[in-house]
């Protein structure tokens, strides 16, 4: 049996070739058959400039129809896709290219010359076999703590995520998917898109969160898959009401925390409770709340189907319930390394259980809350403090739309708490103080507050701590 990621979605395909599948914002729509045979044009280009099984093929590409027919080519024929961030410049791409070592780059600067070379060719319409353990895609980690690394995820990794997501998250016939993710990354890439072909679903596809092109298309749409900074949009515009929603009936949210404030102002605004879940680039999707049942807020609900998931304390034993620890997981889903570092890789596992470098517990139940990373851990004279226990106290506080507490230097304590905080209306700073000497110990109260106009954050909604970090040491010197 070909365990090809590609095989499986055509096998799916096949219940309706002729349904649209990708719908762009600009241009016509796709049809699975015409996806079907444009992959195939690509993929005949791509054998011809000599890419075999195995191969890389990097891709920095705006979204578009032909991105998604060039990936699927690359799956086609066995080759290994590495997609990168459009954002990133000519050095940063060098390091990519030097550490991949792809066979062929394609860019914005070469893709309408491979377009015209896949008009012109003879559609390769076979699929290459290979095994669920054979690369299908390196893709690299934000390397906010150094360089970025490459995550080998392999033909099975990714299918048993997108078979699990597709169960859990009841894909029906009749489900239309409103994209809005770019496709250089895992969520919308691979979250989004597999569930949707899977499903053999249409796919409204948003060039770009445009907020009066995704309300046009809402009402049309039934699941939608974001980042928190989508729904915080959304609810700063008059138009959006229930009424967009009445043919919604999911909305997921990830790759960043949601405050319990957005998650209740959009619940009460319209009519529909976002779905937190959790992953990474090293294991795709990991938990999920429950499609039925409650959403908590604030929480990432529990491990997926086939996931195993583990909290460890600082001293190596296991975590009971409420006991804050670093979540460790196993299953099928999990990568099969980091390119070209065995050592790193080795680090990376604790008795065959991988590392995920997040904190959090887990109630008695299994559902599990995120405190942050381990590498935003202040000690703070001796004690511990979790830098996200500080900010949900901080969220609280009428006037403050998000917040982001990191450690820093100092002589006295080792590391002092600093909050950066961006306000909708002038919080007195001795409010926030008294609001939170009421909530937290002393020691985990910020030294320092400091107002900020947004929150660095890079391309998937993550707030980029280390900005904040060098804007501080930066102040410190001044």
């Amino acid at each position: 049996m070909n365990a090809n990621l590609f095989e499986l979605f055509r096998t799916h395909w096949a219940v309706a070739p002729d349904r649209q599948f990708l719908v762009p914002t600009d241009g016509e729509p796709v049809t699975y058959r015409q996806m079907d045979h444009r992959s195939g044009q690509f993929a005949q280009c791509l054998r011809e400039d000599g890419v075999t099984p195995g191969e890389r093929v990097l891709l920095q590409l705006n979204k578009s129809t032909d991105n998604v027919a060039l990936y699927l080519a690359c799956l086609r024929i066995g080759a290994v896709v590495v997609p990168l961030n459009t954002a990133y410049t000519e050095r940063e791409v060098s390091y990519f290219e030097n550490d991949a070592a792809p066979k062929v780059t394609i860019d914005e600067s070469t893709i309408e010359q491979w377009a015209a070379r896949a008009s012109a060719a003879t559609p390769w319409m076979q699929c290459a076999p290979r095994l669920a353990d054979d690369l299908a895609a390196l893709v690299y980690t934000s390397g906010t703590t150094g360089r970025a690394k490459g995550a080998m995820l392999t033909h099975g990794n990714l299918t048993s995520n997108a078979l699990t997501l597709h169960s859990i998250w009841r894909f029906a016939p009749g489900d239309v998917l409103l994209h809005i993710l770019p496709i250089y990354h895992v969520h919308g890439l691979f979250v989004a898109l597999h569930t949707a072909m899977l499903n053999a679903s249409t796919v409204l596809f948003c060039d770009r969160f445009d907020i009066t092109q995704v309300l046009d298309w809402m009402p049309e749409a039934s699941v939608m898959m974001g980042v928190p900074t989508h729904y915080s949009r959304l609810l700063q515009d008059e138009r959006f009401d229930a009424s967009k929603c009445e043919n919604m009936r999911l909305f997921t949210s990830g790759s960043a925390p949601m405050t319990e404030g957005l998650h209740h102002a959009f619940r009460e605004r319209s009519g529909h409770e976002v779905l937190e879940r959790y992953g990474m680039s090293e294991t795709g999707m990991l938990t999920s709340n429950p499609y039925d049942g409650e959403r908590v807020p604030g929480t990432v609900g529990f491990a997926l189907p086939a996931v195993q998931l583990r909290l460890v304390a600082s001293d190596g034993s296991l975590c009971g319930p409420g006991e804050v620890g670093v979540v460790q997981v196993q299953g099928p889903n999990v990568f099969a390394g980091y390119w070209r570092l065995e050592e790193e890789t080795r680090h990376a596992y604790d008795d065959e259980w991988f590392v995920t470098g997040d904190v959090g517990f887990a109630d008695e139940q299994g559902r599990l809350t995120l405190e942050g990373r381990s590498g935003d851990m202040i000690i703070s004279g001796g004690l511990n403090v979790y830098p996200r226990e500080v900010e949900l106290v901080l969220d609280e506080i009428e006037g403050v739309v998000e917040s982001a507490v990191i450690g820093v230097s100092d002589p006295d304590f080792g590391e002092r708490v600093v909050a950066y905080f961006v306000e909708s209306a002038p919080v007195a700073l001795d409010e926030i103080d008294a609001h939170l000497r009421t909530s937290l110990a002393a020691f985990k109260v910020p030294k320092q507050y400091e107002r900020i106009n947004e929150l660095p954050r890079n391309s998937m909604g993550k707030i980029q701590k280390s900005q904040l970090r060098d804007r501080a040491a930066q102040e410190s010197n001044l």
